[in-house]
């Protein structure tokens, strides 16, 4: 019988990992049994990991006590089914576990997909739990799917990010600062608001070992490293995003800019080591960004087909620009993934690499 392996982590020292192996169940009728093939992993994954608890972000792929599995997004073939609309060979793509297989109950069956019905996984939102079978999927593209593996989840957040401020008028704010400007998903917000809200002033932070890729990329009108804040000059208010979840980088920021800020939207925690939620902050407060329910509003608001419509000719264009600054690495194995996790955790992966792993 084939062995399982699935990489675990400890939810209160994310850099504590175990790699368990056990037999394979086999499917029950109304069960796929997928086989992974590949998936990203980049800083989103961390801030998974990092609210896991307060996001139910655990709850997706259940592990021992006081461990967590990670979940990912990439790719997973069929090996064994037990639902005769899906036959064994398909592709899918969609929320996965850092893990060598999984098992799928597939309901809500299309030609262009399925939702995995497994009862732990309905509380949480439908959004991760729908899967793309990729022979009847117009956004597959063979020759982009570790792209799709990396940015896609990503960019979508970034979509949303950029639709929600244009719809609240940007908080009559008339400049964009973002923190962890090198963040896959920073670069791809970046690009969003350039192309739908042009007349928006874009401001990345970032440290300064990764300045000089920030700017090569294009994406900002201008690039300011974390030790240069009094750098900061809107013309008037800003928005800010925060995909660092640093309290004291939020302090330093009010004070470069006393009464200046309009709006704070936190997304991430990619500084989640330097968090100190006792940190006292003026107003305003960071609120929550979560993707799902932003897209559920904007389906509901212009309908699923005008949403894919705009989503799929935004990612076409980023897709495109960011071959010119990512390179795909692949992480095969057990060795290679935790290696890319620990860079990953201690905010060292390199921003211009894109790293593809499997167990």
């Amino acid at each position: 019988m084939p062995i399982k392996r699935e990489m675990m982590v400890r939810r209160d020292a994310l850099d504590q990992i175990a790699v368990n192996e056990t037999l394979l169940d086999a499917p029950r009728e109304g069960e796929l049994l997928l086989e992974i093939e590949g998936f990203a992993v980049t800083a989103n994954n961390v801030t998974y990991a990092v609210v896991g608890d307060q996001l139910g972000y655990w709850n997706f792929f259940p592990a021992p006590e006081s461990w967590g599995i990670v979940p990912v997004w990439g790719h997973a073939r069929v090996i064994e089914s037990r639902v005769p609309d899906i036959a064994v060979g398909e592709r899918v793509y969609g929320y996965l576990p850092m893990a060598s297989h999984l098992i799928v109950r597939p309901g809500d069956i299309t030609p262009g997909g399925f939702r995995d019905m497994a009862p732990h996984r309905q509380p949480m939102s439908p959004i991760y739990n729908q899967y793309r079978r990729l022979a009847a999927d117009p956004a597959h593209d063979p020759a982009r799917e570790s792209e799709r593996a990396l940015f896609a989840p990503l960019f979508t957040t970034s979509f949303l990010i950029g639709d929600q401020l244009k719809r609240e008028n940007w908080h009559g704010a008339d400049t964009l600062v973002m923190t962890s400007a090198s963040s896959k998903t920073a670069l791809a917000a970046a690009h969003v608001v350039r192309a739908d809200s042009p007349a928006v002033r874009r401001i990345g932070l970032t440290s300064p070992a990764n300045a000089g890729f920030v700017t090569a990329t294009g994406l900002y009108d201008a690039v300011v490293p974390y030790g240069a804040l009094e750098r900061l000059d809107p013309q008037g208010s800003a928005v800010l995003v925060d995909f660092a979840g640093d309290t004291q980088l939020l302090r330093d920021i009010h004070a470069a800019l006393p009464g200046r800020i309009a709006h704070i939207l936190r997304v991430g925690v990619t500084h989640h080591a330097d968090r100190d939620e006792t940190i006292a902050l003026p107003d305003p407060r960071p609120v929550w960004f979560f993707a799902p329910d932003a897209a559920t509003a904007l389906i509901h608001a212009i309908g699923p087909e005008a949403f894919n419509t705009a989503l799929a000719t935004r990612w076409a264009g980023f897709v495109a620009e960011a071959a010119n600054w990512i390179t795909i690495e692949q992480a095969p194995g057990a060795e290679a993934l935790q290696r890319v996790w620990r860079n990953q955790l201690a905010g060292q992966a390199a921003p211009d690499i894109g790293y593809i792993a499997r167990l």
